[in-house]
């Protein structure tokens, strides 16, 4: 039982809360794990060993006072190394802050500490959230150790895969939860736009930035959604929204969409996504055709991200500093984007604002769409226009290496996508193998 690699959050919480397992066992056992093996996967900035333990023991004394918090109690979980985290460093993986401390912690940090998860650790991005390559070097993907994790929420996913942490916290701007966890074979939630407080984390681009979990499976991604969601008062885009989340809840009772074009059309998971497809069928699911809108042009939409992370960063361009990051194309991005005319980025917002509309109707009579996760426009698409997803392990190539299918939600339907998502996953074992360098 204390092998944090065996243990998804709702098996170990079960555990926990009949006291079949301490939260000091399960920590001590992931700061073992993480001295051990991590040199290999390089997924961590720095461990919280002290506060864990001391974070761990409180869970143990309020469990023999009769408090339990919840399924998060004494689970050990690990922070993308840009959210603030009181008196310790957050480096958002770039050489210019490698010291910085950012004296409070933010939103999601201080809900995790009111639902009893254990920070062990702050985890790998890539510099300023950009890939996998960081200032201590690049994090590497658990199944394939010479090749890198892919990014932003790097070491998030490998971390949380290899067994070294309970779930992680990951951000996403275009790609950055759905990508790593495709990569390492992890389950993710990259919520709707407005769902999670970003008080405290790094901002990126303040219309696109989006927090969400990854974890060992979907069921445990609404565990970790339920208690990070919500209104602080601090972020204004955030939204009061019920997350309905029910785990019975099957696929005939539910209106999924498949993304036909993107299915029929020859492409390098074509096997492994029609076999979901197949498997999706077999559990009672009644498939209805989809098609993303077309109508406008979404590839240019990209200068909105770009300009407004050179404003994020305009301080550390105008400084010089933006130099210090090695290995980087920010430095350069981040001076491009002061040439963006405002009239093109303001035309830009209006056809996002036309694409958001377009594809709340597409949806309008679905709960779910599911779809190859790097077809056509879709990773773009909707993250312009705020839509959620939850990406699973749907297979493994002949090289070992996992593969991905991406449920999409309507906006405010993440307990639907994760429904569907969990149902695939009772069907299936991917999300259940482990790295033989991690076993």
């Amino acid at each position: 039982m204390t092998d944090p690699a065996s243990l998804t959050i709702a098996e170990a919480a079960r555990a926990i809360q009949r006291r079949e397992l301490a939260p000091t066992e399960l920590t001590r056992a992931c700061l073992d794990r993480i001295a051990r093996l991590n040199p290999q996967l390089n997924a961590f900035v720095l461990v919280t060993a002290e506060r864990a333990l001391a974070d761990a023991a409180r869970a143990e004394e309020e469990l023999r006072a009769g408090i339990y918090r919840g399924p998060l109690h004494g689970i050990p979980w690990g922070a993308k190394d840009l959210f603030a985290t009181r008196g310790i460093r957050t480096t958002w993986g770039a050489k210019p802050f490698e010291n910085q401390v950012i004296d409070e912690d933010a939103t999601v940090v201080r809900r995790l500490d009111e639902a009893g998860a254990v920070l062990v650790a702050k985890l790998t991005l890539g510099a300023l959230a950009q890939g996998d390559v960081w200032f201590g070097g690049q994090t590497k993907n658990p199944w394939k150790l010479d090749q890198g994790s892919s990014g932003s929420s790097a070491g998030s996913a490998a971390a949380t895969v290899a067994g070294l942490v309970g779930f992680a916290i990951g951000t996403e701007t275009l790609g950055s939860i759905v990508s790593p966890c495709t990569r390492c074979g992890a389950s993710g939630l990259r919520p709707t736009f407005g769902r999670v407080s970003r008080y405290g984390a790094m901002a990126l681009s303040w219309s696109m930035d989006k927090i969400g979990p990854i974890c060992r499976t979907a069921e445990d991604c609404a565990l970790v959604f339920q208690a990070i969601l919500g209104p602080d008062g601090k972020d204004p885009t955030v939204q009061d929204v019920p997350f309905d989340w029910d785990p019975g809840l099957r696929l005939a009772d539910l209106r999924i969409g498949y993304l036909k074009s993107a299915f029929e059309a020859e492409h390098e998971t074509k096997r492994f996504d029609d076999a979901v497809l197949e498997t999706l069928r077999a559990l009672g699911a009644r498939l209805v055709p989809f098609e993303l809108p077309d109508r406008y042009p979404v590839p240019p939409l990209r200068i909105i991200l770009n300009a407004e992370a050179a404003a994020a960063f305009d301080e550390l361009t105008r400084s010089g500093r933006a130099d210090l990051i090695e290995r980087s194309s920010w430095p350069n991005s981040f001076r491009a984007a002061r040439f963006i005319p405002a009239v093109e980025y303001i035309q830009a917002n209006r056809i996002r604002t036309l694409l958001m509309a377009a594809m709340d109707e597409a949806m309008r009579e679905l709960d779910v769409v599911v779809a190859p996760t790097f077809a056509q426009n879709l990773l773009l698409i909707t993250n312009l226009t705020g839509h959620p997803a939850v990406v699973v392990p749907s297979g493994f190539t002949d090289a070992g290496t996992p593969v991905s299918i991406t449920f999409i939600g309507r906006l405010w339907g993440e307990a639907k996508a994760l429904a569907a998502a969990r149902a695939y996953q009772e069907a299936t074992d991917f999300h259940t193998r482990r790295p033989p360098a991690f076993a």
